[in-house]
């Protein structure tokens, strides 16, 4: 089997089309989100509504609970004051601008999915898609975790050999192996921060006795992006963060 996990697109409906154009050129037997559809740009009822219209699962992000509860602020880290400054601006945006329709959708998104690429009626392994971490979408699950963080975390979920736990939130990918157990974080659709500014997604492909990823970046429309979140009144840093240089 093989997977497309797609997480954090932050309303960015050009990136999402543009990920799901690629998602459709490629050997993909299903797609699934990570949460976080809603947030800093623009399009939060679009993206819901594509995603519904191509059918595609996921799970719910801090984002996607918090506006969906009208929670007193969306559970995002701020490094510094104007960070913090941002995030609520960003946040109360959205929820004057979500519509009753994309909230219930977002109200009704699970906590977390397991896949059994072998089926459930036979051994195989496992792949747990969470937002942030086993107790909470608001936590940061960021590379420099160290092995008995992980090993919590995947024995939480009741995680074994040869399974994955996939999440998103840090809008960074990255791989790890920890006591034969895959750690991976599909990256940001909608709104990286790993100085790449393309989409980002991961393909998991999983069999009886193996398990790989592969993350792909793509290209989209950031200038549609930006002038529409210039238009929206939102603050310019959030237009200057897509614009951000791409490094290899």
């Amino acid at each position: 089997m093989r997977y497309a996990l797609m997480s954090d697109i932050h309303a960015n409906l050009p990136a999402l089309r543009a990920v799901l154009n690629d998602i459709a050129k490629r050997d993909v037997d299903a797609v699934y989100h990570l949460g976080d559809l809603t947030g800093y740009a623009p399009w939060p009822n679009e993206t819901v509504a594509l995603l519904r219209e191509r059918g595609i699962p996921g799970i719910a992000g801090n984002y996607d609970s918090t506006v969906a509860t009208d929670y007193k602020h969306c559970g995002c880290r701020a490094e510094n004051p104007r960070q913090e400054e941002l995030s609520h601006i960003s946040y109360e945006w959205t929820r004057a601008h979500v519509s009753a329709e994309t909230k219930e959708y977002l109200a009704s998104l699970p906590f977390r999915l397991d896949l059994r690429p072998l089926g459930g009626h036979v051994s195989g392994p496992t792949i747990t898609l969470v937002h942030g971490n086993q107790t909470l979408n608001t936590v940061y699950v960021t590379e420099d975790r160290d092995d008995v963080f992980l090993s919590k975390m995947a024995g939480d979920l009741g995680s074994r050999t040869n399974d994955a736990v996939c999440f998103g939130h840090t809008h960074k990918p990255w791989h790890r192996v920890v006591d034969g157990i895959h750690f991976i974080n599909t990256g940001s659709v909608g709104r990286p921060k790993d100085g790449n500014r393309r989409a980002c997604y991961a393909i998991i492909s999983a069999s009886e006795s193996q398990l790989s990823v592969e993350f792909i970046r793509v290209e989209y429309e950031i200038k549609e992006a930006v002038a529409a979140t210039n238009a929206a009144g939102l603050p310019e840093e959030f237009a200057d963060q897509l614009q951000d240089p791409v490094s290899e």
